[in-house]
């Protein structure tokens, strides 16, 4: 028996013409498999039971439009991240504007072309694809950041913190959303390199020897190898940082002395979440500073080991950070 995932890729056609339904089916079924709904009800009850890869709705049906089948749709849990194209007859911008305002991606009009039909399929899917394998490397590093702090006798809390922490400064600094969200899908990557750092010096509780503070500040460039050089844009901003979070803007800090400017943002970003949050929770070895204490800290080390645009930034969202992550904190 063939593994699902080598099987092509399931639509969902609705339509309540059943002369529609045939011209789609002569045009997809070479490529896909197909499934068929005749109204609003069945689509809604198939789609959640088999969740196919796209659905391709009419919107003037008895009973129940396409409209509302979308809103429907994108309403469940189970469906709403199903990419839904209308096949309508309508021509009207406004029916057209309404379209993607309840959740689709596309909108092509009857009667429809084969080759433009099978083009906006392929694209979608790609879309689609490329979304979740962007997913699957957010949920990878993810998980492989918590082992990381696991490793250091961590909770793993603290890398949700501190990632989230990332998210809302460089937001605070301007950045778009986007950028943001990557940024904090990718933090939690930023000590990686302390899974080759050994127990005996890693895991111990005095203070480390000339020898052992090497060794230690060489998880930057571990953490960088372990991450590679990759095609994907999230790995490798995560390899950046993991690289560089110990940089220091004046300079004295490593692996490579990089100062000011010449520290990706990436680095200076996810360098004053993680000390801030090392500060603000409590860990074995110390308790928790006050956040007053904490932000004298911060702004003590501006221009030294800090970017004061970045503690501008700390300055401004604080707040919100404190807010976001209070039900991360080490108790």
């Amino acid at each position: 028996m063939t593994h699902a995932t080598h099987l092509a890729p399931r639509i969902l056609v609705v339509d309540d013409e059943t002369t529609n339904l045939k011209i789609l089916r002569q045009i997809l079924q070479n490529d896909y498999r197909l499934s068929f709904a005749k109204n609003g009800k069945d689509a809604l009850t198939l789609a959640k039971r088999e969740v196919p890869n796209m659905i391709l709705l009419d919107i003037m049906m008895p009973d129940m439009t396409g409209f509302e089948v979308c809103t429907a749709l994108k309403s469940d849990p189970t469906t709403r991240r199903i990419p839904v194209i209308y096949v309508t007859a309508l021509h009207d911008d406004l029916d057209e504007a309404k379209g993607f305002e309840t959740g689709a991606v596309d909108y092509l009009t009857k009667p429809v072309s084969a080759s433009i039909t099978r083009a906006r399929i392929k694209t979608h899917l790609s879309l689609v694809q490329a979304e979740e394998l962007k997913h699957t490397y957010a949920q990878l590093i993810d998980r492989l950041g918590r082992a990381a702090e696991y490793k250091d006798n961590e909770t793993g809390l603290h890398v949700m913190r501190m990632s989230h922490s990332c998210k809302i400064i460089a937001l605070s600094m301007g950045f778009t959303e986007a950028y943001a969200e990557d940024l904090r899908q990718a933090a939690p990557m930023h000590d990686i390199g302390k899974i080759g750092i050994p127990d005996n010096i890693l895991l111990k509780p005095g203070k480390l020897d000339e020898e052992e503070l090497r060794i230690m500040r060489q998880h930057p460039e571990i953490g960088a190898a372990i991450l590679g050089e990759s095609n994907s844009p999230l790995l490798e901003l995560a390899r950046s940082l993991a690289l560089t979070h110990h940089e220091k803007w004046d300079g004295s800090g490593y692996p490579h002395g990089l100062k000011g400017n010449d520290i990706p943002i990436e680095g200076r970003i996810v360098a004053i979440a993680d000390v801030f949050d090392a500060l603000t929770n409590s860990r074995p070895y110390k308790k928790a500073w006050p956040i007053e204490e904490a932000i004298t800290f911060i702004q003590s080390q501006n221009s030294k080991h800090f970017d004061p645009d970045v503690v501008d930034a700390l300055m401004r969202c604080v707040d919100d950070i404190i807010a976001t992550t209070a039900d991360w904190r080490e108790v």
